[in-house]
């Protein structure tokens, strides 16, 4: 592994031989992650127009407690202090926020573009030397395999949502149909997929702590599915974190009655 000359440490932040535009990456990935931070805290802490007839925004699913149809245990629930905002949301963005917070890809994009850890290779950082994932807070970052368990049940509840919003009440009864609300939250659920189901973690899970892999067919078979996914795993993770928000902001756009939902058929 290489490391910092120390005559890029005594120069201080910032230097660098480089002659390329090294720090164009790290901005746009501060303003992506910064952007979708700024506006998945907004939507979570409004409690309100995040379910639109059969849609159901994927920052509120699944929807434990609330006030739509799609709550599990019906309203707010009595014993939330009184003290601390509500919203339905609290209750299980931790669980995909964890999820990639965690993230092997994002860890090294934020490392970079947040914590300037470093800024780009050869590119003196602010900070003189390095304490690893071995100390707090960065150790956190090893829980990662746990979060994905729990990302993996969110893809069926996401699933589940968009086999709801092709249901479309009609006259007190239901009919099947698609709108292009049932296409975005379709959609949601491939790009979650693709970034959930190419898991560093999940490699690993499913074969990489084989010694002979090729004695069990069906491991191999599965260890390449998720192998072809991580391949793409950047492009994967980007998709589906502008998707996720976009999803938000569609349901959201319907339930205020600024855009209609299309009904294809």
């Amino acid at each position: 592994m290489t490391s910092t000359p120390d005559s890029l440490i005594r120069q201080g932040f910032g230097a660098t031989s480089r002659s390329d535009t090294w720090w164009l990456k790290p901005l746009l990935t501060f303003g992506g992650l910064g952007a979708f931070v700024v506006y998945s805290t907004w939507a979570a802490f409004q409690a309100e127009h995040y379910h639109s007839g059969p849609y159901l925004s994927p920052f509120y699913s699944p929807e434990l407690f609330g006030d739509s149809t799609h709550a599990w245990f019906g309203p707010k629930p009595s014993w939330w202090p009184g003290m601390i905002p509500w919203s339905p949301a609290f209750l299980i963005l931790w669980a995909p926020g964890g999820f990639r917070l965690t993230c092997y890809y994002y860890r090294g994009a934020y490392y970079k573009s947040f914590w300037a850890d470093p800024p780009a290779c050869s590119v003196a950082e602010p900070r003189k030397s390095y304490r690893g994932e071995n100390s707090l807070p960065l150790i956190l970052q090893n829980i990662h395999r746990y979060f994905l368990y729990i990302a993996l049940m969110f893809i069926v509840f996401l699933a589940h949502d968009t086999w709801k919003a092709m249901w479309f009440e009609n006259a007190g009864t239901k009919s099947f149909g698609i709108g292009v609300g049932t296409i975005v939250l379709m959609l949601n659920v491939v790009f979650l997929g693709g970034y959930t189901f190419g898991c560093h973690s999940l490699r690993h899970l499913v074969g990489g702590f084989m010694n002979r892999l090729s004695k069990h067919p069906v491991r191999q078979k599965v260890y390449s599915c998720v192998s072809c996914l991580n391949k793409r795993h950047q492009v994967w993770a980007w998709c589906s974190l502008f998707w996720v928000g976009f999803s938000d902001f569609y349901v959201r756009m319907c339930s205020m009655g600024n855009w209609s939902d299309w009904r294809l058929f």
